[in-house]
């Protein structure tokens, strides 16, 4: 029987989108590879993607007059978790061997998340900033981009459920009609979103499903829409190459390590849609016929294992060979890669994809992933146990951390804490509540730690996580006595007053200055510097901030001076090089740019109290990162929270006086 069209499309296999899947792939490998910049490429896979699978579901509709659940999300599971499954099980036994403990706990985590299609939040979790090179990446960082369409294949099934249910219940509904606005209201809303939360917090916007539905939404409008355009040769062949040369170019024309994914992310798609637009009409001269080539849609077909694999080979060969792979071996990681994607294609995806029999993918699919799950298991265990033995052997005086300098003691050197493989997650426990990220826009998140009840004393650490990363020695410093640590800390926002007004960090200053006016805090300990920079105005907004709350509503307040900051990551320095090649890589850099604004703070205010832990930081006056036998950075500026602990006495000494002598 005949069903009557959901809505005509034309469904045809489009050549030129095959080619323009290898070009996006290809763009995100170079960019990854030599420059360490967004190509555009994976915003241009999210329009195909939006594309495709519209096409997908409405053609179904069309043929069957249904959309069943059950046979959409087996489609998807066999032509997704093949390369999946097998790239994971690679990775996670590559890894044993070539990955740095430092990072390895954090690869079994990711590598799971990426399993359950879930590691876009799970970096947006654990603070990762994908812009920025000096993290350490896992090899499977770039799942962040699956996970996401995994999401979204998902959200457009219900969304096109909802709409089928309404086309049944509503006979004389026009259906095009309903389908574009539905669109069109996710493409403006998600777009809208995008652009307020990359200026208010670009790291989890960067990763957030729902700041890059608008992508997808507006391939699938292109795709309801596209039969009703047409185009004329002029058109086809300025439009088609405009846009190519555009997509190759976004990497080139944008800084896009502050902007992604908000409004800049219109260009590449846009040029993606010209691509696609130009392709509708049949010209020897348009961009189609390069695309549409043989060749560009044979290795288009495998472009999904291309992007997989290239960031895979890149992070083995960065931490075994050198950071930036020169022109021969940037140029083999994508050729082997290439090479990978077709083997694997043909020998494991393609036999899972194309079978008539469900009972023989599906068997497969669970053997794969129930070798992964036993890798993971086994792996974790090795880690937890290496932990726990490590941390058997721990008394105080083996591992004073920098009481060993303010007591001026000799220390027997001992394997130092936390073990490499362990101090990635040596966070602030406050950091591990995500007190952080729960404060996403300009509200405020109060964690409150310590003495919660029938406290004598109340103590606000407010500010960015270098405020946040000396919540250990708060807690360590007021153990025995009967006060209330708050956390009031937002990722990447200082307590200043420095910030535009209208911006959500500015909002979030805002509020926790009205909070502050009527609480009953005794004692406000906050960053009063920012050691990564000589602009002595960002110094003031910071010290300005600290000044009104003590003026304005008579709270002391304790200003930390900031902690010395690296270009690099401590603890792969260590692990890579070696301690002593460390110490000199800590004491090249001028990693205090705040002396001059400390040293005028200290001499001309006097009614703040100031605390500079910086001489605590050496030892025999040279910066050292591993101080009592404890590792004193988890990356290249945050200080680990063992470390922070070992200030617990020197802290006590502060804060203890302070609230003793408060009028």
């Amino acid at each position: 029987m005949n069903q009557k069209p959901l809505i005509n499309i034309e469904r045809k296999f489009r050549l030129e989108i095959e080619g323009l899947r290898f070009v996006a792939a290809l763009l995100v490998a170079i960019y990854h590879i030599w420059f360490n910049r967004v190509s555009g490429g994976v915003d241009v896979f999210f329009v195909i993607s939006g594309f495709l699978i519209t096409s997908s579901i409405i053609s179904t509709i069309n043929r069957t007059g249904e959309l069943k659940f059950l046979p959409y999300i087996k489609k998807l599971l066999k032509r997704l978790l093949p390369s999946v499954f097998f790239i994971l099980s690679t990775v996670l036994i590559l890894s044993y061997f070539l990955l740095p403990q430092s990072i390895f706990g954090k690869t079994l985590k990711e590598v799971f998340a990426s399993m359950f299609f879930y590691q876009n939040w799970q970096l947006a979790i654990s603070n990762t900033d994908y812009l920025d090179a000096s993290q350490m990446k896992t090899p499977v960082e770039h799942f962040w981009a699956l996970s996401i369409q995994g999401q979204f294949y998902l959200i457009w099934f219900i969304l096109f459920a909802v709409i089928l249910i309404l086309i049944k219940k509503f006979k004389k509904i026009r259906v095009k009609r309903m389908i574009n606005t539905f669109l069109i209201v996710i493409l403006i809303t998600s777009l809208a979103y995008s652009i307020y939360l990359t200026s208010a917090n670009q790291q989890w916007a960067y990763f957030t499903t729902f700041t890059r539905v608008w992508q997808f939404a507006l391939g699938s409008l292109l795709c309801v829409n596209l039969s009703a355009i047409k185009v004329n040769k002029v058109f086809a062949i300025i439009a088609g190459w405009v846009g190519l040369i555009g997509l190759i170019s976004t990497g080139i024309i944008f800084d896009v390590s502050e902007k992604f994914p908000g409004y800049i992310a219109l260009w590449p798609m846009i040029a993606a849609i010209l691509i696609i637009l130009s392709g509708t009409y049949e010209t020897k001269f348009g961009v189609k016929r390069f695309l549409g080539s043989s060749f560009m849609v044979k290795i288009g077909g495998i472009s999904f294992g291309i992007y997989l694999w290239h960031w895979v080979l890149l992070a083995f060969y960065r931490y075994n060979v050198q950071d930036i792979p020169g022109l021969f071996m940037g140029t083999l990681i994508i050729l082997v890669s290439i090479g990978l994607s077709y083997i694997m294609t043909k020998l494991i995806e393609e036999p899972i994809r194309n079978s008539s029999s469900d009972r023989f993918s599906f068997r497969r699919l669970g053997v794969m992933g129930g070798i992964n799950i036993v890798l993971i298991s086994i792996l974790f265990i090795g880690i937890n146990l290496e932990h726990n033995k490590l941390n058997a052997m721990v008394v105080d005086e083996d591992y004073p951390g920098v009481m060993a300098v303010h007591d001026a003691v000799e220390v027997t050197e001992q394997d130092p804490l936390p073990d490499l493989g362990q101090v990635f997650e040596d966070r602030p426990q406050a950091d591990l509540d995500g007190i952080n990220e729960k404060a996403k826009d300009g509200s405020i998140e109060i964690g409150e730690y310590g003495e919660t009840e029938n406290y004598e004393a109340t103590i606000a650490l407010i500010g960015s996580s270098h405020s946040e990363h000396w919540q250990g020695g708060l807690l360590e410093a007021t153990k025995d006595h009967n006060i209330r640590i708050l956390n009031i800390t937002r990722l990447g926002t200082r307590f200043s007053n420095g910030y535009k007004e209208g911006s959500a960090k500015h909002t979030w200053n805002q509020n926790v200055l009205s909070y502050l006016k009527d609480s009953d805090v005794d004692l406000v300990v906050a960053q009063a510097t920012a050691s990564n920079t000589d602009k002595e105005y960002k110094q003031k907004h910071l010290m300005d901030q600290l000044q009104f709350v003590n003026d304005e509503f008579d709270i002391d307040v304790l200003a930390l001076r900031d902690v010395p900051r690296y270009s690099f990551n401590i603890p792969e320095s260590l692990e890579r090089y070696g301690y002593e090649s460390t110490i000199e890589k800590m004491n090249e850099e001028d990693n205090q740019k705040d002396s001059d604004a400390w040293n005028t703070f200290v001499e001309t205010n006097t009614s703040l109290h100031k605390l500079d832990l910086s001489d605590y930081f050496k030892v025999d006056d040279e910066f050292n990162p591993v101080i009592g036998n404890i590792i004193v950075y988890r990356d290249k500026n945050h200080i680990t929270d063992s470390i922070s602990k070992t200030f617990g006495p020197i802290l006590k000494d502060e804060v203890i006086d302070l609230l003793e002598n408060k009028d």
